[in-house]
């Protein structure tokens, strides 16, 4: 029988040694470490108790009471034969819980003591440790560090929150506020002795120096390298050749508890380092929650409700505002032609630049898709304002957007938001003619068969606009960078922001001059009356530019213009007509058809309106159905183009009448 038990006893030995609950020697170089404690660790006194979770509760809150835990063998601090007394080292993790977190009474030391019997000590400011009488008496013979949490005027206390080193009473050798020195930026961090948080305190005494070192720092930080203070004093006159080691503690009139979770401590060495993960847990301190539910479930359901409500206002507020648009009465009899700002922020993915078709004078132009019918759009945004005869505007827009014609682009209607006017068109995949015309964004040159095509859909589309549809349309901004190539390279008459509709046999209003400079009609810089002949002007200008690939007005030189139709006339009157033809073209060009675009553009130019041809003559022209008429240079009169073409244009050239008309609303115009 006794076989069986010696192994399972040395088993047993061995398991206590492990969990650290057990004291070893090596001659007078006495160690041991606890990570939690059991009633047969320590010898108690007091209020003194070791819970059944392993904490050792110094007090247990009751008023004025003291209580002591001591190691229960006694160890030879001196050294034979000088008796002076031994380096010695010490660690431990305690805690002090009050019911208020700003408020404590008393603290606890961790002491040297010639004796267990503290009978006659008195609790709180006395720590259980001595009396009124025999404080500071050096027959007491013993050494504490004081963890203090009221501030005593009679112990020349730093304050209520301070640890300090002590001999034979209360007044401290050396004391320092509470808190560690961050081994990061050696920046000092206060720490609250009454914060209900575990922290750890290490004790160093140095006999070569008689060298007093306290160090303190929160759980989970190691070691500062950096001491909270230092002190000299030589414990040769204070302790005594054997001493109990443990710790003192006492209370006030508040409820206070003091802890200790773990205690290391090494003679002649360094403190074993006390096994943090194993710490038994500390009590909760405060009143008792009254459920889960309520102080923790419901906090947390109710401002999760709050901030659902809250996040879903916000964004129905940011919806709103996001896609508000401006609506007036007037605008119910438009119908259809009214697209939702929702619709085309969709179409275009929010307006993103990678959607960005061009930009002109006005606004952008972006490509969209329709969410809906899945209609490729091209959507140019400007701004206006609504009490500048915006209800004309979109009258006349949506009216356009009535005509039916192959070379026209539709205006499929608009939308108006805040201080934007949105137009949607058409989307022409191709672009505008004036890329190709000067090989733009690497667009390759228009042959001569498209060039004819394009000029003579145009001119077909002008005709049906003046004399055909329901209303007289001017379109007032002719130019290649308005007009479009859809698929099949046909070219479609778009950009209508700035027509103007009336009534066929009436006489169309006064407006301002808009436009650009270069295909304006001379005699709009004196009567500001766009016209269907102002209109034949800038075709007349468009027919000379697709022909000859070159702009209305150019630079000649830094300080002078030179004037196409002035060039073309020079040309012509030198009998060298077919060398204004685009070079580009190298020579692969209809002859006929190249001469009728050019003269027949000088006469759709011509600086008095009344000598133009109308669009239908135009037509008949361009389809072989009536011949030009007998043309000479020098009976042209374009004598006075260059002065013509700039008088009565100042204030526009400044930009005071600038239109939107300056870019396409499809390809971004130039």
């Amino acid at each position: 029988m006794s076989s069986k038990i010696k192994p399972v006893s040395i088993l047993l030995q061995l398991l206590l040694f492990y969990l650290n609950l057990a004291a070893f020697s090596t001659g007078d170089d006495h160690q041991f470490f606890y990570s939690g404690f059991s009633n047969d660790d320590l010898v108690v006194d007091g209020a003194t108790t070791i819970t059944s979770n392993g904490l050792l509760e110094l007090t247990n809150g009751t008023d004025q009471q003291k209580g002591h835990a001591f190691y229960p063998t006694p160890l030879r601090f001196t050294r034979s034969p000088n008796g002076t007394v031994q380096s010695f080292s010490t660690s431990f993790v305690f805690a002090i819980l009050s019911v208020y977190t700003d408020l404590s009474a008393h603290g606890m030391a961790f002491v040297v003591v010639p004796s267990k019997n503290f009978s006659a000590a008195l609790p709180g400011q006395f720590l259980g440790l001595t009396d009124i009488q025999n404080n500071g008496n050096v027959t007491n013979h013993f050494f504490a560090v004081e963890l203090d949490t009221i501030q005593n005027k009679e112990f020349n206390d730093l304050n209520a929150n301070h640890a300090g080193a002590n001999v034979n009473g209360l007044k401290s050798l050396q004391s320092y506020y509470a808190g560690y020195y961050a081994d990061e930026d050696g920046n000092f961090c206060n720490l609250s002795l009454i914060s209900r948080e575990a922290m750890q305190v290490w004790i160093d005494y140095d006999d070569k120096v008689s060298g007093i070192t306290v160090t303190m720092a929160p759980l989970k930080v190691t070691r500062p390298i950096k001491p909270l203070f230092k002190a000299t004093y030589n414990l040769t006159s204070v302790v005594t050749d054997v001493a109990y080691i443990g710790f003192s503690s006492a209370t006030g009139t508040i409820n206070t508890r003091h802890y200790v979770l773990g205690w290391s401590f090494s003679m002649n060495g360094s403190a074993p380092a006390i096994d943090i993960a194993r710490l038994p847990k500390l009590p909760r301190m405060g009143p008792k929650p009254r459920s889960k539910v309520l102080d923790i479930v419901l906090p947390i359901a109710t401002a999760a409700f709050i901030l659902t409500v809250g996040t879903v206002v916000f964004l129905l507020i940011q919806r709103h505002m996001k896609y508000a648009e401006v609506r007036e009465d007037w605008e119910v009899e438009f119908g259809p032609h009214r697209f939702s700002y929702k619709d085309l922020f969709r179409a275009t993915e929010g307006f993103k630049d990678k959607n960005l078709l061009g930009i002109g004078g006005f606004g952008r132009v972006y490509k969209g898709i329709l969410p809906v019918s899945k209609l490729e759009v091209a959507v140019k945004r400007v701004s206006h304002d609504s009490k500048q005869g915006m209800k004309e505007f979109i009258a006349e827009i949506v009216s356009i957007g009535h005509i039916q014609h192959c070379n026209l682009v539709r205006v499929l209607g608009y939308c108006r938001r805040r201080g934007e006017l949105f137009l949607v068109y058409e989307y022409m995949p191709n672009g505008s003619v004036d890329k190709y015309l000067y090989g733009k964004e690497g667009k390759p040159i228009l042959s001569w068969a498209n060039r004819w095509h394009i000029i003579k859909g145009i001119a077909s589309c002008l005709l049906y606009l003046h004399d055909e549809w329901e209303k007289v349309v001017i379109h007032r901004d002719i130019k290649p960078s308005n007009v479009l190539l859809d698929s099949e390279m046909n070219g479609r008459l778009g950009d209508f922001g700035l027509a103007r509709l009336y009534d066929h046999g009436t006489d169309p209003q006064t407006t301002h001059v808009v436009g650009t400079i270069g295909y304006l009609a001379p005699e709009l810089g004196h009567t500001s009356k766009a016209t269907p002949l102002t209109d034949v002007f800038a075709f007349g200008m468009f027919l000379l530019e697709i022909t000859c690939g070159k702009r209305p007005i150019d630079e000649c030189s830094r300080d002078s213009q030179c004037m196409l139709v002035d060039w073309v006339l020079e040309r012509w009157s030198s009998g060298l007509l077919l060398e204004t033809v685009d070079g580009r073209l190298e020579g692969n060009y209809n002859i006929d058809e190249a001469c009728l675009a050019l003269k027949l553009g000088l006469l759709c130019s011509h600086p008095f309106s009344k000598a133009r041809p109308t669009m239908r003559q135009v037509m008949q022209y361009l389809d072989g159905d009536m011949l030009l008429p007998e043309m000479a240079p020098a009976d042209m009169n374009f004598h006075m183009m260059a002065i013509m073409q700039n008088e009565g244009f100042d204030d526009y050239i400044t930009g005071s009448t600038a239109s939107i008309g300056t870019a396409s609303v499809i390809s971004g115009g130039r």
